[in-house]
């Protein structure tokens, strides 16, 4: 894995906005410095929060998108739909199945305007974990790999007990003993609370049943990692065997984070935890490149992205940047479920505080 340099320029983290084919999501980016990424971090945050949730602020270190940059990749954390500036457009936010294309898209938008290295790999967080397994299946060899932490298929705790639109949940099972964080953790937070969409928390208590189907979709290797103190979901032997089973053809790794609660990235772990998700990306990257080579079945070219095809108002797409990998073909056009979504004039009564479920 790069070293870090004690002299190394430290990256600058901007807001950017991507373009999903008639929505936008923002986001924060880290680019490295004088360098071309070897690869692309794609964070997604948990319910209740937004994507600031992984450029933790409370001491020097402790942001991924900082450690990232300076590893040589670029991170790019995105608000998944229904949070940052697209809750305007999707105030009942989207169930997962109409997020995956929408996420798709604004990778496709991301990918023509920079260099995205060797790919994309998903860096996860709880309920941002469903979107990454949802949507693995439609990157192709684009995406290398992910690691998700704070997500489980099992509840520790009755359905009614999660966060959504009418009630918070347990705060403290968001973080666990309070010695775990920064004492700046908690006020800088609140910056980061964002209201639970209304469509993500009704789909919630649904997501151990939906799990086995998706997860045998998932063809890159998965990490998942639980905190010690992560009370949520079930980490137990039998937990952890359910949890694993259904990907039938991913490479899977299960790790538990020591001196940590479900908000790991919020936490003094944060930089042990980041420096875990690197390595990771980098055993995914070395297996690529140690791979024996697959010979391309008669009959059966690869599909790449019709980067010139037409905008839905009538503007083309730019072409891909020259290093960038190309993503396979676009998905279906979104469900009348999305179409409801999006026509919805009334933000859901939302519960401000649901914090990286």
């Amino acid at each position: 894995m790069p070293q870090l340099s004690p002299v190394a320029a430290a990256p600058q983290i901007r807001a950017t906005a991507l373009h999903a084919d008639g929505f936008t999501l923002s986001a924060l980016l880290a680019e490295p410095v004088d360098e071309a990424p070897r690869a692309v971090v794609v964070a997604l945050h948990g319910g209740g929060m937004r994507a600031g949730y992984l450029d933790n602020r409370a001491r020097p270190g402790l942001s991924l998108l900082a450690l990232g940059a300076q590893l040589g990749y670029t991170v790019l954390a995105v608000d998944r739909p229904g949070y940052g500036v697209s809750a305007a457009r999707l105030p009942r936010g989207l169930a997962l199945e109409d997020s995956a294309p929408v996420l798709r898209a604004a990778l496709a938008d991301f990918s023509a305007r920079h260099d995205t290295g060797a790919g994309l790999f998903f860096v996860a967080h709880s309920d941002g974990g469903k979107l990454a397994l949802s949507a693995a299946d439609a990157f192709g060899d684009v995406l290398i790999g992910m690691d998700i932490s704070g997500l489980g298929n099992r509840l520790a705790v009755a359905p009614h007990q999660l966060p959504g639109p009418d009630g918070q949940g347990d705060w403290r099972k968001h973080w666990g003993a309070l010695r775990l964080y920064p004492p700046d953790a908690f006020r800088l937070g609140q910056a980061l609370v964002s209201p639970v969409p209304e469509i993500e928390a009704a789909q919630g208590p649904l997501w151990p049943a939906l799990y086995p189907e998706v997860a045998a979709r998932v063809r890159v290797p998965v990490r998942f990692t639980f905190a010690k103190q992560e009370q949520w979901w079930r980490y137990d032997e039998e937990a952890v065997a359910a949890l694993t089973r259904p990907l039938t053809s991913a490479p899977v790794r299960v790790d538990h984070q020591p001196d940590a609660g479900h908000n790991i990235s919020l936490g003094w772990a944060a930089r042990t935890y980041h420096l875990r998700v690197c390595g990771f990306l980098e055993e995914c990257l070395l297996a690529r490149a140690a791979a024996v080579p697959q010979r391309q079945k008669p009959g059966r070219p690869r599909r790449h992205t019709p980067w010139g095809r037409r905008h839905e108002h009538g503007r083309p797409h730019a072409e891909p940047h020259a290093r960038s990998r190309r993503l396979p073909a676009p998905a279906p056009a979104p469900t009348p479920a999305h179409a409801r979504a999006m026509d919805s004039r009334s933000p859901a009564p939302g519960a401000a505080g649901a914090p990286g479920r």
